[in-house]
């Protein structure tokens, strides 16, 4: 990585660890691992760092806020041996991680305002229900999921259809509660929540009617995801100019 062979100062194994506030035996796993450059080395067998090495420690710290450390450890660790164009497909590609989840989050979030206002109007009206229903078929394809996907949440105690019919022929009939938890459970999945996450955020809900909370997290989510953008941008400013090169 041409961007990594430049020296301008010569730093100790301690001099590094104060700079990228990592410690001595961090650095030498990560150069161990291929995180960073391999250090050059003294006569007397002393590593020899440079400020590439702090700057290298920094796009990592970055990425592995902004998209975990098992997959800045691969970045890190793939970037030198790709071709300019797959190396840039690569970093790229972090940010539009990062971007889609955010994409996510924000539908999320917009759907779970357009329940809200459903059940205030619905308040607004003096019922806590409404006559509208709907077969499986339908709510999935509301939704946009799968019917299977449906029964699975019934399974797990995230909606729970009425039964119509006998024997053979029951088949489930969404009304307005199963059809609001189906709506919220879609979009806090599509958010990035957890089975267990949701069955907590439906049971506020089916408690207080009220989804204040579960939008106050995905405010919450959406800060994060800003920091975690800015920050696969940062590192991605660093790395970009190390592409088409190699480690010393």
């Amino acid at each position: 990585m041409s961007g990594f062979c430049r020296e301008v100062i010569t730093l100790r194994t301690a001099d590094v660890a104060s700079l990228s506030g990592y410690s001595v035996q961090q650095i030498r796993q990560l150069e161990s691992r291929g995180v960073i450059p391999a250090a050059a080395r003294e006569d007397n067998g002393y590593r020899r760092y440079s400020d590439v090495h702090v700057s290298a420690l920094s796009a990592y710290r970055d990425l592995a806020f902004a998209v975990g450390p098992v997959a800045a450890r691969s970045v890190m660790t793939e970037l030198p041996r790709l071709d300019p164009r797959e190396a840039i497909a690569l970093l790229t590609g972090k940010v539009t991680e990062v971007d889609e989840h955010r994409r996510q989050v924000v539908a999320a979030r917009s759907m779970l305002l357009s329940i809200q206002s459903e059940a205030e109007t619905a308040g607004e009206h003096g019922r806590e229900t409404t006559d509208e229903s709907m077969t499986i078929t339908e709510l999935a394809e509301a939704v946009g999921v799968r019917a299977s996907t449906l029964r699975y949440w019934e399974s797990e105690g995230l909606t729970t259809p009425h039964r119509v019919g006998s024997g053979a022929r029951t088949a489930r009939l969404y009304r307005f509660g199963a059809i609001r938890d189906a709506r919220i459970t879609a979009a806090l999945r599509s958010g990035g929540y957890g089975i267990h996450e949701i069955r907590e955020a439906l049971a506020v809900v089916r408690g207080l009617g009220d989804t204040s909370s579960m939008l106050a997290a995905l405010d919450d989510r959406l800060d994060d995801l800003a920091l975690r953008g800015a920050a696969v941008l940062r590192a991605g400013g660093v790395l970009a100019g190390t592409i088409g090169g190699e480690h010393p």
